[in-house]
């Protein structure tokens, strides 16, 4: 007798057009629509990249996505994560080299959305700690915090192919890179740059490493960053919001 998981997987091979004895052609009917629904899942995760490469491309790609990473949780909303990385190896989408970061971009928007709230820094708490345990802490970002940097001017491109965005801006490829602090803030997601120097000492919170290491890190990216000014104000807006 067949076990129970030796079943389940032929029958997701057979769904997602893998082929599997028994199942393939009884599950036609389904396959297409399988393949509709979650494009259309991607399609309103991506809609500046809908706009930039075409509905038809990107169904097209979409449907390779889902062959080679289909959804894995009950929850749609973690579905499509790792399209960035799935673009950046597609060779026919050299020509916009953009795509994969204008991807990532959408996706920390996505996330942001859903992330879950969190009370503010207790700054006494924290000033309540002795001088020299400060290097050794590690901080938390808000769970909305996500954080992108591209060559290219994504942020440019991701607000000039939203819906209701104005005329065709002339947006030049080799404008300054962009460092980006993705988040929300209440009720309200915000997309703001940041210098690389900032963008350096969130990235190494995010990872876990203690404050005396991410301030390193922020000052081999960007020498005379004002470490104070930009702790502050991350304090203060929420970015940073809990430590231990």
């Amino acid at each position: 007798m067949r076990a129970l998981r030796e079943t389940q997987e032929e029958f997701a091979a057979a769904l997602l057009g893998g082929g599997a004895r028994g199942f393939d052609a009884r599950l036609q009917v389904y396959r297409n629509n399988v393949f509709v629904s979650l494009s259309q899942a991607l399609a309103d995760v991506y809609p500046v990249l809908v706009r930039l490469v075409g509905r038809d491309y990107f169904d097209q790609a979409a449907r390779r996505f889902v062959r080679e990473h289909p959804s894995r949780s009950g929850n749609l909303h973690e579905f499509g994560r790792e399209l960035a990385g799935f673009l950046g190896r597609l060779p026919e989408a050299a020509s916009l080299p953009y795509l994969p970061d204008v991807a990532a971009l959408e996706w920390a928007w996505h996330e942001a959305f859903h992330a879950a709230e969190a009370p503010a820094l207790d700054a006494a708490r924290l000033a309540a700690l002795p001088e020299s345990a400060l290097g050794g802490l590690r901080l938390r970002l808000h769970p909305a915090a996500r954080l992108v940097a591209s060559r290219y001017p994504v942020l440019a491109i991701w607000e000039a192919n939203r819906d209701g965005a104005p005329a065709e801006a002339e947006i030049s490829l080799d404008a300054d890179p962009d460092w980006l602090l993705v988040t929300r803030r209440e009720l309200e997601r915000a997309i703001e740059r940041v210098t690389p120097g900032e963008h350096a000492l969130l990235a190494a919170l995010a990872s876990g490493a203690p404050l005396a290491e991410a301030c390193e890190a922020a000052a081999a990216a960007a020498p005379g960053i004002d470490l104070e000014a930009a702790m502050a104000r991350f304090v203060a807006e929420r970015t940073i919001t809990d430590f231990y």
